[in-house]
């Protein structure tokens, strides 16, 4: 079993900083940030391979939130600067031992809620 456990989240007034964590039972190369607002459907945030040296980010958070890894390569981080209400949803960290491939991660984990005030 593959186990991911996020934390971090919380209240957060606009214009503000939250840095999520996603810690993994091992380390997978592939991993990632998917979030889902309220009355809408999940979407892609942000992903990174090591292995392939690549970082994707989703139109809406691109220069706002980055994915750093951990010095244990098992963490995965999400910084998210210059939050928006918009950016309010749960957020989920994922994991894919294969190829890098929105949406189809194999493992994920229980979501963290941020609320973003204005």
């Amino acid at each position: 079993q593959v186990t991911l456990v996020e934390s971090g989240g919380g209240s957060v007034q606009a214009g503000g900083s939250r840095r999520l964590s996603c810690a993994a039972s091992r380390y997978i190369d592939c991993m990632g940030w998917f979030r889902q607002a309220p009355g809408k459907e999940r979407e892609g945030v942000a992903s990174l391979s090591t292995g392939g040296g690549s970082t994707y980010y989703a139109t809406a958070v691109k220069g706002r939130f980055t994915i750093p890894r951990g010095n244990d390569k098992n963490t995965l981080y999400l910084q998210m600067n210059d939050l928006k209400p918009e950016d309010t949803a749960i957020y989920y960290c994922a994991a894919e031992p294969g190829f890098c491939n929105w949406p189809n991660f194999r493992y994920w984990g229980q979501g963290t809620r941020v609320t973003v005030s204005s």
